[in-house]
């Protein structure tokens, strides 16, 4: 099955929390269900799929490196969350049929391959979900920076970023102030200076230094993944664009 979509590779970024659910903590069997489902028929449309995976739902580092703990070791063991989130995704989509790869940037060989750049962008080529675990194994880095290294890296065509309960990027933020616009199109250096919520800032710059656009959009809008990967104006896109709002005014997903 083909599509008519821009993109050929793409890397969807999925956030701890999004895998949590509307459970209050872990992860959430039937949003996994739900994601698996969407990235099976994104899958057939033609397009290569890299997934990053975040630990939110089960450990932070910096709120613990708040706490008390050592920020490194705070950050490895958030690590080791993105790694437990891997897997269960991996299962998910197994589950549905697609063949799947969790490379992770920490040695943890008895349950997924080492991050080989080479090795992954293969996988793609063979038509396989290729799951990037543990971030960028440095600590003091988030898997958002993660997401766009590993973007860049394998030469993909889009960063996906799917959010919580947010369609897209506003100016401030919609659920303090119901007035707040949302953005169609943001440019990098416009997302930097104004510090909009779309991701960290060494996230943001790498993507402006490499070109890598980006699509911020809410994971639970309805074919969510599938309408962001097939190019369909879903969300905010940041980019080199000239910052415009979307009219009429969106609002909190």
């Amino acid at each position: 099955m083909t599509t008519s979509s821009p993109y050929k590779r793409i890397v969807l970024k999925l956030s701890g929390e999004a895998l949590q659910g509307d459970l209050p903590y872990g992860i959430d069997p039937a949003m996994l269900n739900a994601i698996a489902g969407e990235l099976k028929a994104v899958q057939e449309m033609g397009l290569q799929v890299a997934i990053v995976v975040g630990g939110g739902n089960i450990f932070r580092g910096a709120e613990a490196s708040s706490a008390g703990m050592d920020r490194a070791t705070g950050d490895y063991a958030g690590m080791l969350a993105t790694i437990i989130n891997a897997l269960a995704l991996q299962d998910a989509l197994e589950r549905n049929g697609i063949t799947v790869r969790t490379q992770s940037a920490i040695t943890v060989t008895a349950v997924a391959e080492p991050y080989i750049r080479r090795r992954a962008i293969r996988h793609l080529e063979k038509g396989r979900v290729v799951i990037f675990a543990a971030g960028t194994g440095n600590p003091y880095m988030t898997t958002d920076t993660a997401a766009a290294l590993r973007g860049i890296e394998i030469d993909a065509d889009v960063l996906l970023m799917a959010k919580k309960n947010v369609d897209g990027v506003y100016e401030r933020d919609p659920i303090k102030d119901p007035s707040a616009r949302k953005f169609e199109k943001l440019s990098y250096l416009d997302a930097l200076n104004r510090r909009v919520q779309v991701m960290d800032s060494t996230a943001l710059s790498l993507c402006m230094e490499n070109t890598l656009p980006i699509i911020v959009f809410d994971l639970r809008a309805k074919d969510s993944i599938t309408n962001a990967a097939s190019g369909n104006h879903t969300g905010t896109r940041v980019g080199d664009y000239q910052t415009t709002f979307a009219e009429p005014a969106g609002k909190p997903g």
